[in-house]
């Protein structure tokens, strides 16, 4: 064996082992979460990409039952934070104290939030006040906070999974534009199908329910964030992922974006879609991501980055068909 190949036989092998590895913790999953096939592969996802995501969808559909879940079978120490309208900032990143010690003196000791965990679950993220959630931006993109002048890193991984109810519903605020930009994927959860809904009744309502165990380590899922990154990607893929970023801004070269499109996904979009494209590679025991990866993934990964014209509103046009419409010309 030469030496030039052993680089690419390490990563052959390293893939392999790590697939298999992965498709165990997604059949865990999958043992309590029903007819969500897609909302865990998404998932997955997001979290081998090193992302965050966002749960869209109506209450009673597992969001948080797959939250938890996920924590569970990747090893991650998870926190959960229910977002409500007098939550304030200080509730989730912690705040200082003023302690005074034996001797008489006083100093400021710092008492951490919920946020200092590896896996936080943002519940019902647009009921709060858009001042807590902006709480959370620097620590989504930055992997640290800043209380009172002084920074505090975050544990390693760091993830936040926030669930959303669709914000036609009473006492919701929209998620600030800079916000949703920092999640990876929009991951939209709708009702389970009859088959899976049938399952689901007998499996929850008996005298024994699944349990999911442990699968993966911290340290495993480090390592198949690292692979992800190291998955080589042609230049067809690298430039399908361009021209469809693109041409999703207003201006890009389509007329018919221009038309119906306000403002559109910057390059964050590119990166985001081009790490899950490589995560989803892996995820099926793939070495590399296919135009169908891309495909797959554009909406998830667009649609919050983009928003509809007014006339294109009126028109029933939404950001799923604009979307849609740009991945069929690939």
């Amino acid at each position: 064996m030469s030496t030039n190949n052993q680089p690419a036989d390490d990563i052959v092998r390293l893939a392999d082992a790590t697939a298999q590895r992965l498709v165990a913790a997604r059949e865990s999953i999958r043992s309590v979460i029903f007819g969500q096939d897609e909302v865990v592969n998404q998932a997955l996802v997001t979290l081998l990409s090193g992302g965050h995501a966002l749960l869209v969808g109506l209450p009673g559909l597992a969001k948080t039952r797959l939250v938890e879940t996920l924590g569970t079978v990747l090893g991650l120490r998870e926190s959960r934070v229910q977002f409500t309208p007098d939550l304030m900032p200080s509730d989730i990143l912690g705040s200082e104290i003023l302690e005074e010690s034996r001797d008489g003196s006083r100093q400021f000791r710092f008492i951490p939030g919920p946020i200092f965990a590896q896996l936080l679950m943002a519940d019902e993220i647009n009921r709060a006040s858009p001042r807590t959630q902006s709480a959370l931006l620097q620590a989504m993109q930055e992997n640290h906070v800043t209380v009172a002048g002084q920074r505090h890193d975050l544990p390693h991984p760091f993830h936040v999974l926030a669930t959303q109810n669709p914000i036609e519903q009473e006492g919701t605020y929209p998620l600030p534009e800079a916000q949703l930009d920092r999640f990876m994927m929009q991951i939209d959860v709708g009702y389970p199908d009859l088959g899976a809904e049938r399952r689901m009744l007998f499996e929850t309502t008996g005298e024994t329910q699944t349990v999911v165990k442990n699968v993966l380590s911290v340290e495993e899922l480090l390592s198949a964030q690292r692979l992800v990154r190291r998955l080589p990607v042609g230049e067809q893929i690298v430039e399908s992922i361009l021209e469809l970023v693109r041409t999703a801004r207003p201006g890009g070269g389509d007329d018919e974006v221009n038309r119906t499109i306000s403002w559109g996904p910057g390059p964050r979009a590119s990166q985001a879609l081009m790490l899950a494209a490589r995560a989803r590679a892996l995820l099926d025991g793939r070495l590399s991501p296919s135009l169908d990866d891309v495909a797959a993934l554009a909406v998830p990964v667009l649609q919050h980055r983009m928003a509809v014209s007014f006339a294109a509103h009126a028109d029933g046009i939404s950001v799923r068909d604009i979307v849609g419409r740009l991945v069929s010309k690939l």
